[in-house]
């Protein structure tokens, strides 16, 4: 009998298993993994920006964790040595329709209690001589890291502590009972006193194995990137974004310095046939069933079928991907970039077709669910590891199952 299982052993998973042995040092942990590694899919093809917080909204649980998590995050690769760089972002306005969206962008990081500044078109080309921009902000905060690197020292640590990690191991059944909870998986059944689910791209598939039906639902949406050949990498220095489009959830294209020193740029932001499907090929008849089978996805759709379409064609048309990556860069040439590998991003999908935008946790009988975990996660993970922790009342859990959504 194990104290706690944790389903998922993305960088959440294992920052909450960490969290667990810092509130719980002799607790008796399983972490459960389906695949061979760790960190396989959102965590290991993350973009590796440590954000500011400066998108969301001013008290949201975003805006909150993302400003603490970029302190606990930097600090934490400080102490154990991991490459890191807080070399800071600008937000660009490249037409004067923006420069009000960029004012009120300013505006809510003033709310934020960020530290940032807004710079007129000779500061931004004495930071990043070759972009396009009227005006600008500029996040000394925002960083890169290598989140998968993050998520291995976690691990180490959880597993110095005495957590079990089982990988290769699916879940397949989850009975909750009074005094505890047993999960069946592909390599037994494992009992545990609670249980906590960070499966990620099928974390709302843990939550109905559980027992438990929510008006969300996971809907994987796949970020395809280029990279900049070594030769033009000088056309970047840092973090270039865009100012967001107020009609469209994603951030538009932008250009991403990677830890190792590549430029990544993209991602545009298509619908995934698969949840875990990183190529344009990739298919599940059950993913795809299931997202087309949805009320909510059409509704959605319908709603921003001019931009979806704009994120389709830009996904088939290589000439039309340039064209976006060109108004924050003019130099950038269709010969300039390379094909990198692309991510998907599980967004949680209400009925009635609105998207799930902060991070939403449901809570049973003897575990908790964290059903949406949208970036800034990876930022965020070690106070999102505090937080469900937080929450983890065994009084509480025994009598009732509430869902909530923390903003």
């Amino acid at each position: 009998m194990y104290d706690f299982i944790i389903i998922g052993g993305g960088i959440v998973g294992l920052s909450t298993s960490m969290a667990l042995y810092d509130k719980y040092p002799l607790a008796k942990v399983l972490l459960i993994e389906k695949e061979e590694e760790l960190a396989m899919h959102q965590t290991g093809h993350n973009s590796g920006v440590i954000h500011s917080g400066i998108y969301y909204k001013p008290g949201s649980f975003k805006a909150r964790f993302a400003k603490a998590g970029s302190h606990s995050m930097t600090e934490f690769c400080k102490k154990h040595k991991i490459d890191h760089d807080i070399c800071g972002k600008i937000i660009v306005a490249t037409k004067k329709e923006e420069i009000p969206l960029l004012h009120a962008l300013y505006k809510r990081s003033i709310e934020n209690n960020l530290e940032t500044r807004l710079i007129d078109k000779g500061e931004l080309r004495e930071i990043e001589p070759y972009v396009n921009g009227l005006a600008a902000i500029q996040v000394p905060a925002a960083g890169i890291v290598n989140y998968k690197q993050v998520s291995l020292k976690f691990a180490e640590l959880v597993n110095e502590s005495g957590c079990e990690i089982s990988l290769n191991t699916e879940v397949e059944k989850v009975h909750e009972s009074k005094d505890e909870v047993l999960v069946e998986t592909s390599k037994g059944p494992f009992k545990a006193k609670y249980m906590i689910n960070c499966a990620g791209l099928h974390s709302d598939r843990v939550a109905k194995l559980s027992g438990y039906h929510t008006d969300v639902k996971i809907i994987p949406f796949r970020g395809e990137y280029y990279k900049l050949k070594p030769e033009k990498r000088h056309l970047v220095k840092n973090l270039i974004y865009p100012v967001p489009n107020p009609n469209f959830p994603f951030l538009g294209v932008h250009f991403t310095r990677m830890i190792n020193g590549e430029i990544e740029a993209g991602p545009n932001a298509v619908l995934g046939f698969k949840r875990e499907g990183y190529k344009k090929t990739d298919f599940s008849m059950k993913d795809f069933a299931e997202v087309m089978g949805n009320k909510g996805f059409w509704k959605l759709a319908s709603k921003y079928v001019n931009e979806g379409a704009s994120e389709m064609k830009r996904s088939l048309s290589k000439a039309s991907f340039t064209r976006s990556l060109q108004e924050l860069i003019p130099d950038i040439k269709a010969s300039d970039l390379l094909n990198a590998p692309a991510g998907v991003r599980a967004q949680a999908l209400r009925n009635d077709g609105t998207l799930v935008d902060d991070f939403y946790v449901i809570n049973g009988k003897r575990s908790i669910h964290v059903c949406n975990a949208p970036s800034p996660a990876a930022t965020a993970s070690i106070e999102i590891g505090k937080s469900i922790l937080s929450n983890l009342h065994a009084e509480d859990m025994e009598n009732k199952s509430v869902h909530y959504l923390i903003n």
